[in-house]
């Protein structure tokens, strides 16, 4: 298949004009006219990934292996390091974030992963109600998750309502009418004013929440007469015990 083609049915399956301003979804790097052999779904692109991959193959991420301004190229440095190495063996890449983040993967980790009932659904933020106690909600999302430890902002033994963003979401929390907002990334000051405002968060970690990207995409690229594969991509967080 031609990169178009396939560029065209990603953005069937989700379309490109939904990111957010600040995104970079959709081509980074490629030729819209040339044959791709293989595509290899990844949460994100190393070097590992590149020097393993045949030459020609085209990488579908979540996250935008540029984000911005790209002033210039030191090879030397990230992300031109891996600019250049995909240009060398001809391989293309295409981004899908925040236009994914809208269409399937909040959705996803929502009901598929954290098994929870969506009963309303505003962009970015998926939202259900019920009744769950403090411990008990807490021990379900590390199972559910794989993690090991939770960061909590403030503290309810009675939950009513649950919101989730996955990603860096704690800019969000404005819109959020829950009493318990679970989101990846939380910063300092997010905590404090969510503290002020007696909102109940629980970080479920950036690369944890949005780790189901790839899984979520293979099943989508599987009608197309192209093999698809998930390449795994690592956490650059590692925790110590010490």
């Amino acid at each position: 298949m031609k990169l178009q083609e396939v560029y065209d049915f990603l953005n069937n399956v989700s379309p490109f004009e939904l990111q957010e301003k600040w995104d970079n979804s959709g081509l980074i790097v490629g030729d819209m006219r040339r044959e791709v052999p293989q595509v290899v779904v990844s949460l994100d692109i190393d070097a590992e990934m590149i020097e393993e991959a045949e030459e020609g193959t085209l990488f579908v991420v979540h996250h935008p292996l540029i984000f911005g301004k790209l002033a210039q190229l030191d090879f030397a440095k990230y992300p031109a390091n891996l600019i250049e190495k995909l240009i060398l063996k001809k391989q293309s890449l295409i981004a899908m974030h925040t236009n994914f983040d809208q269409t399937h993967l909040n959705r996803y980790v929502f009901e598929k992963v954290l098994n929870f009932r969506l009963e309303s659904e505003v962009p970015f933020i998926c939202k259900t109600t019920g009744e769950w106690h403090y411990r008990d909600l807490l021990v379900h999302l590390k199972e559910r998750l794989g993690l090991e430890n939770l960061k909590v902002v403030g503290q309810k033994e009675t939950i009513r309502s649950i919101a989730l963003t996955t990603g860096a979401g704690a800019s969000l929390a404005d819109a959020v009418e829950a009493d318990c907002f679970l989101t990846g990334d939380i910063k300092y000051h997010d905590a404090m004013k969510a503290m002020s405002e007696n909102l109940m968060m629980v970080e479920i970690g950036h690369y944890e929440s949005e780790r189901f990207f790839a899984e979520i995409l293979l099943a989508e690229l599987k009608v197309l007469p192209i093999l698809a594969i998930i390449a795994n991509s690592k956490n650059p967080f590692h925790f110590e015990t010490l």
